[in-house]
């Protein structure tokens, strides 16, 4: 296969709506229609509960780690790996089965960052879960988690294509959440 194939099917597998997909078919509900309108396990949690929430945040990550490991299995070679899991993110925040319209690419991105750098993904995810905890603002803890993954990067010598994955999934991480940044501004962001 080409790596054309691997940006399709890496593509592909990350815009698989399953938010949407679990939330209608095992509680009835569209997430579009409720609370943040965002399909992702926030969202979920918020507005159907734990048990729905944690659900979607595993196979959201999960697809995070399937596009990884199709790049492993086609080419096995880092820059694969990383060309998989950033186009799975991208598929799951702008998944082509529902107008371009996902998730914030949280889930995702740890599922990729997971396959690629453990120990960097340990100390984002307990940083993560300490500032939910803290703020109760899940978007506070989103954005300083993935802007904190490329200097984590950095500082363990991690291959330059993996601190430039992080680098380019804060970016757009980040720009995911300018609303939410907005809300933050104006004191009316929801608290976890």
């Amino acid at each position: 296969m080409s790596w054309a194939g691997l940006v399709i099917a890496a593509y592909l597998i990350g815009s698989i709506p399953i938010g949407l997909i679990f939330g209608k078919l095992f509680w009835k509900k569209d997430l579009r229609q409720f609370g943040s309108h965002n399909i992702g396990a926030t969202n979920a949690w918020r507005v159907i509960g734990r048990k729905a929430g944690l659900l979607i945040f595993i196979f959201d990550f999960l697809k995070g780690q399937l596009g990884v490991l199709l790049g492993a299995c086609m080419f096995a070679s880092p820059g694969a790996m990383v060309v998989g899991g950033l186009f799975a993110m991208l598929g799951h925040m702008f998944p082509i089965f529902i107008g371009f319209k996902g998730g914030k690419g949280v889930a995702t991105a740890l599922g990729v960052i997971a396959a690629l750098m453990p120990k960097v993904t340990a100390i984002v995810f307990i940083v993560w879960l300490v500032l939910t905890l803290i703020t109760r603002y899940v978007s506070i803890a989103s954005i300083v988690a993935a802007v904190l993954t490329p200097i984590l990067a950095a500082a363990f010598k991690e291959p330059i294509i993996y601190f430039l994955f992080g680098l380019v999934a804060a970016v757009v991480i980040v720009f995911r959440h300018r609303e939410n940044i907005q809300r933050l501004k104006a004191g009316r962001e929801n608290k976890f």
